[in-house]
């Protein structure tokens, strides 16, 4: 509830400074079988008058397997708030195209450990050339998540991934670096 509580405070901030960004915040299993956990997410929200979709839930597909049944009706009603839901470190789990099927998702976050890869091993860059397509053929936005130079930024994007997050655009800020960046990011690229 902390993480929720700081997430949405944070967002709210920087929607009074002038930027829309959207936070994600991982969720564990024992939230995903929690009763009150979507009731005090449309409190929170409410409270801090955050647009959902600037919030995003991320679960693991191990986040699913303690109860599966639960874990989909409470995600489903996450949804119908309209707050995003993301699979992270997707690939790595069990049961992943049964999830995608079955789950309300908005976005599948490709595991570090095969976009890390992915310029030297050919198996590494067909697994995710595979994943980015499952997922826009899903409707799906896609993360990649670790590219650390620019040779993984430029693969992906001819591999049309979304968004890309690493390294190579920046070591993890505090608050106050972070909203810095993104205001020069923003004043960069006001023409776009």
């Amino acid at each position: 509830e902390w993480v929720v509580d700081q997430a949405l405070n944070q967002i709210k901030l920087w929607i009074e400074d002038g930027l829309e960004i959207k936070v994600s915040v991982n969720v564990s299993t024992r939230n995903l079988i929690d009763k009150s956990f979507v009731p005090y997410l449309q409190e929170r929200l409410e409270y801090y008058q955050v647009p959902p979709h600037l919030l995003e839930v991320e679960i693991t597909e191990s986040a699913l397997m303690a109860d599966p049944e639960h874990a989909l009706d409470t995600l489903n009603k996450v949804h119908d708030l309209g707050v995003q839901i993301s699979v992270d470190d997707f690939g790595t789990g069990y049961s992943s195209l049964v999830y995608l099927r079955q789950l309300p998702l908005d976005t599948l976050k490709v595991d570090i450990m095969f976009v890390r890869n992915m310029c030297h091993s050919k198996q590494d860059s067909i697994i995710v050339n595979s994943i980015i397509n499952l997922a826009h053929n899903l409707a799906l936005t896609v993360v990649a998540e670790g590219a650390e130079d620019v040779d993984t930024v430029n693969a992906l994007k001819e591999m049309s991934c979304d968004q890309v997050q690493g390294f190579y655009f920046s070591k993890p800020l505090t608050q106050d670096a972070f909203t810095s960046y993104c205001k020069d990011w923003q004043s960069e690229h006001s023409n776009l």
